[in-house]
């Protein structure tokens, strides 16, 4: 219909919702996207022009008809232009950008003028927007849109590869990918034969067009891009193979290259040609041969040495095609070689296949298909991994990283081979084979662009792949290292679980930066994983040189879930000495005691006491309860608090444990306390009815607290255990056999005890308790067995010779004699403390010998003692010179130790009896005791001092002694005898009083001594 006979109103509303919708259109192409949309916000400039003359009444002039008509018949072709590039092959408008802007280009300039002429018509109309309206159609007929440069640049060069009629692999190859990146498609076999066949649609749509100059230009570019690796069909090649295999089954097996024909070789430098090309004469050159011959000045025939008439040069396309035949030909011969020498098992025929390969895959990229279609790359594989010999372990990894390079379903098919079992255990390796190693896997995790992220996926799942890769991080190959470094934090990128596993391996770094810098779930997520990791005492200590405690900490101040976790974890690392230092300086204890104390969750208050128990579990371990200043935290508020826990009835066990830990380790080091926590908040009360708690670690960790009260109120101890049962579980300790800390404190608590009270000794055999203390001493912890030797000492007392009588007949006295001979110092001075309870008994028990009254009469039966001068026995009189026990207390007279030579010279003492003292000085003579006695006024303390002249002036009463020993002695004494009466007084009396009685056995008469 013509539009005279429409009304221009409805004329001017059609042409409004055209030019809309051919701007939404424009603005959603994606090729020359800038063109598109610029040409899309020109039209949508112009919608509200078309507005404005609709409300204006636009007049009806045949000029206003004319121009209305002309934009109509633009926006209709700027609208075919967007349909017609819409939807098309991606490769197509490549090729076709500069014509595809050019024509955007025209239209937008065509639309511009229809527009000026449009307002031109209505003059009067526009009036309001005359400015607006003329700006917008002189921009639109002075619009200059261009191609991308990357884009022409990439068209040119094709353009020139055509004219030059290139058709080798390398520039296909180049060319394809440049194409692809472009316009985004993936170099990928698949996408490529997807785009290539749109690609081919074109070129039909174009002949049906009879478009002949395009269809040409088409054809041209399809046949070079369809030569590009990534472009061949995997069956054709495959196909191709199989062919060429068949031509080759006429030679010999063991010929390995066919020699090329003359006409294959280059007149110029003689070697078989790649691009050959023929002159004007006939004679065919290399390109780049007979190209530099021209360039160096020549102008004749490099074979004839005529003068050429023109130096133009033709493609010798057939034998090109003759050349690349034979090269397959050669190929195929190589491979077969190739893969009879990998099966050979020998070596060097082994490398020597290798290198083949390595120069097939170098010459052309089809040759890593024609190797993994015979299967090469699955026989190294299988080499990889049971070869022994190192320099191929190398080569073969080498050789694998090419087969991959830039060739995707290489890379897939060794993925799903499970190549890994032989690639990754090649990592932990010597540096040159874990070197190749990780070049490979490097190879093999990459694509085209970018990571290949199925694949990292399932490296990750691969066992010890994190292990291998963070230690060649850590190792000294600097390429190997950056490598591993990169692979593993694509990793973590993938997989969090992953940071977790290198942690695990040792390298804890990126879970530290996770926790610090990480978003909230994923801070949590790390630290549930050092929760759940098992750890060793490296891996803790490098996580807090790593500084993950500060953060930990910070974290406890969060929510509930963050308490929980970062004080689960700070009880983790705790384990780990060094890093309790780092929590004190952190100021992580006095942050833990205040919430301990402030909070009403018992989740929290559990984790604060188990961090407590394990600060505090060190030798040492008080010193690390501070402020973040180094200043001590009030020690006695923090074991009050503890104690107040247990005061309380709704306190479970969960929080009485960690609870009486964190004391037991408070406590055990810091005896101030304990008397504090006793006497202050009556700790004694408090404890003593955990005994009977149903929980077994609740009563363990009871006994050794008591143990600790028990020396400052042992009182409160014996009338508890004196009540009904008490005693019992008590003993139960003793006979434990599964924990020796808990028999080390019940024997303490039982030491602690008063000796006194013989009710509770008696009350002890009865319940078989001595019996458990002896097992102790014959099979507990040197700890444990000190602190039974000092229980002993209640059944030891001279007063009651019945638990005497009772200890001696369970067989103790072998087992005291064995301390002396060898145990720890505390335990030689205890057993020899003991001995000397059981020797003082001795002289009353003897039954005397009446025939030995007389000196001179000499019985002929039993021997009698010669230190308590009747007949004496182990278990009757307990003596010690019967048990031989008298040669062992002698040597603890030597090696200048205090506390033995102490309890020694006690024990020994009681040899010595007032009414008879030659018997037991001549004894000591006999064991050769008071030589080293003597000595002890040399190096002893003044205590020891005092108890060895004790001793001698017990001995020196006998004139044989003081005789034998007087000069030695002298000496001694008189040096005792010079010093400060007011500083050694009881000393130095104690030494006049043993001098006087040398002095009185003196053969001379004159003192040495002014006054005696």
């Amino acid at each position: 219909m013509s539009l005279e006979l429409i009304p221009i109103g409805t004329i001017l509303s059609v042409l409004t919702n055209q030019i809309i919708k051919t701007a939404n259109a424009a603005k959603d192409v994606v090729f020359e996207k800038e063109s598109f949309k610029a040409l899309s916000e020109h039209l949508f400039d112009i919608e509200p022009v078309l507005r404005e003359l609709q409300r204006q009444d636009m007049n009806n002039s045949q000029a206003a008809r004319l121009a209305l008509e002309s934009l109509e018949a633009d926006i209709k072709r700027a609208n075919n232009l967007v349909e017609k590039y819409k939807d098309r092959a991606r490769f197509y408008l490549l090729v076709n950008c500069r014509h595809i802007v050019n024509e955007v280009q025209e239209v937008t300039r065509d639309i511009g003028r229809s527009l000026a002429s449009l307002s031109l018509a209505n003059t009067e109309v526009l009036a309001n927007i005359s400015d607006k309206v003329n700006r917008l159609h002189n921009e639109m007929q002075r619009v200059e849109f261009e191609a991308s440069s990357s884009q022409v640049q990439i068209v040119e060069k094709l353009n020139q590869g055509l004219i030059e009629q290139k058709r080798d692999q390398d520039f296909a190859n180049d060319m394809l990918e440049q194409i692809a990146m472009a316009v985004g498609v993936p170099v990928e076999p698949s996408e490529i034969c997807k785009e290539l066949a749109n690609f081919r649609k074109e070129k039909e749509e174009a002949a049906s067009r009879k478009e002949r100059a395009e269809v040409f230009f088409l054809e041209q570019v399809i046949e070079l891009l369809s030569r590009a690796d990534a472009a061949r069909d995997f069956e054709e090649v495959k196909k191709q193979y199989e062919q060429r295999v068949e031509a080759i089954d006429r030679y010999d097996s063991r010929e390995e290259y066919v020699i090329p024909l003359p006409s294959f070789l280059c007149r110029i430098n003689g070697t078989v040609m790649v691009d050959p090309v023929s002159l004007c004469t006939g004679t065919t050159c290399e390109r780049a041969a007979v190209t530099a011959w021209f360039e160096s000045g020549h102008i004749t025939d490099p074979e004839t040495g005529e003068v050429l008439e023109n130096t133009s040069l033709r493609p010798n396309l057939p034998l090109r095609q003759s050349i690349e035949e034979w090269r397959e030909r050669n190929n195929c011969l190589m491979i077969r070689s190739s893969k009879v020498k990998l099966l050979s098992g020998v070596d060097e025929s082994v490398e020597e296949a290798l290198n083949q390969m390595q120069h097939l895959m170098r010459e052309s990229s089809i040759n890593k298909d024609w190797i993994a279609i015979e299967g090469l790359n699955d026989i190294i594989v299988s080499i990889l991994g049971t070869s022994h010999n190192r320099h191929v372990k190398r080569k073969i990894l080498i050789t694998l990283k090419e087969f991959l390079e830039g060739h995707a379903r290489n890379k897939e098919k060794m993925v799903e081979s499970k190549a890994w079992d032989h690639i990754i255990p090649c990592l932990g390796r010597d540096p040159i084979i874990s070197k190749a190693a990780i070049e490979l896997l490097y190879e093999l995790l990459q694509d085209r662009s970018s990571w290949n992220i199925s694949v990292c996926k399932k490296l990750s799942q691969q066992c010890s792949a994190i292990l291998f890769l963070v230690t060649l991080l850590k190792g000294p190959v600097r390429e190997s290292a950056e490598m591993a470094e990169k692979i593993l934090l694509k990793l973590f990128e993938i997989d969090e679980e992953n940071i977790a596993s290198a942690a695990k391996c040792g390298w804890c770094r990126p879970l530290v930066d996770r926790i610090v810098h990480g978003p909230e779930p994923s801070r949590i997520s790390m630290v549930k994983n050092v929760i759940d990791m098992e750890l060793v005492d490296l891996d803790l200590k490098t996580l807090g040189e790593e500084g993950i405690i500060p953060h930990l900490i910070e974290m406890a101040s969060g929510n509930i879930e963050s308490k929980e976790l970062s004080l689960s974890a700070l009880v983790k690392l705790s384990g780990c000495l060094a890093n309790k230092e780092l929590i004190a300086t952190a100021g992580g204890v006095h942050f833990i005691v205040n919430l301990m104390f402030s909070s009403n969750r018992t989740i929290i208050i559990v984790k604060c006491c188990e961090l407590l128990e394990k600060i505090s579990s060190d030798d040492d371990g008080v010193k690390y309860l501070v402020d973040e200043n180094g200043n001590q935290l009030d020690l006695e508020q923090i074991v009050t608090k503890l104690l107040t826990l247990q005061q309380n009835p709704n306190s479970a066990h969960n929080v009485r444990r960690p609870a009486l830990r964190a004391l037991l380790g408070i406590c055990k080091f810091e005896g101030g306390l304990v008397k504090k926590a006793v006497l202050t908040v009556n700790g004694v009360s408090l404890v003593l009815p955990l005994l009977d708690d149903n929980d077994l670690e609740v009563r363990e960790i009871a006994v050794n607290l008591l143990f600790l009260f028990s020396q400052h109120e042992p009182e409160g101890v014996v009338e508890y255990l004196l009540k009904p049962r008490r005693l019992e579980v008590l003993v139960g300790f003793l006979e434990n056999e599964d924990n020796d800390d808990v028999k080390m404190a019940a024997a303490g608590l039982l030491a602690n005890l008063p000796k006194s009270e013989r009710s509770l000794t008696m009350k002890l055999i009865e319940l078989d308790g001595l019996n458990a203390l002896i097992n102790i001493l014959r099979n507990g912890t040197m700890e444990a067995k000190e602190n039974a030797l000092s229980a002993l000492f209640r059944f030891t007392d001279p007063e009651n010779r019945d638990s005497q009588r009772i200890l001696v007949e369970a067989g103790v006295y072998p087992l005291l004699v064995n301390f002396l001979k060898s145990s720890s110092v505390t335990a030689k001075a205890r057993a020899a403390a003991l001995i000397g309870n059981l020797s003082m008994s001795s002289p009353k028990l003897t039954v005397p010998d009446k025939g030995a009254l007389c000196w001179c009469f000499r019985p002929s039966g039993i021997p009698t003692c010669p230190a308590h001068g009747g007949i004496c026995s182990v278990n009757s009189t307990f003596c010690l010179l019967e048990a031989n026990a008298l040669p062992h207390l002698v040597s603890l007279l030597h090696g200048e130790v205090h506390e033995t030579a102490y309890e020694a010279i006690q024990t020994l003492s009681t040899l010595v009896h007032e009414g008879y003292p030659q018997r037991g000085a001549n004894v000591l003579h006999e064991a050769d005791a008071i030589k080293p006695i003597l000595e002890i006024l040399g190096w002893g303390t003044n205590s020891l001092k005092e108890e060895a002249l004790g001793l001698l002036e017990k001995v020196f009463v006998s004139r044989e002694m003081a005789d034998n020993y007087g000069s030695r002695a002298r000496f001694l004494l008189v040096g005792l005898t010079g010093g400060n009466i007011q500083t050694n007084g009881r000393l130095m009396r104690k030494a006049a009083i043993v001098l006087t009685l040398l002095e009185r056995y003196s053969k001379s008469s004159t003192s040495i001594i002014p006054g005696l």
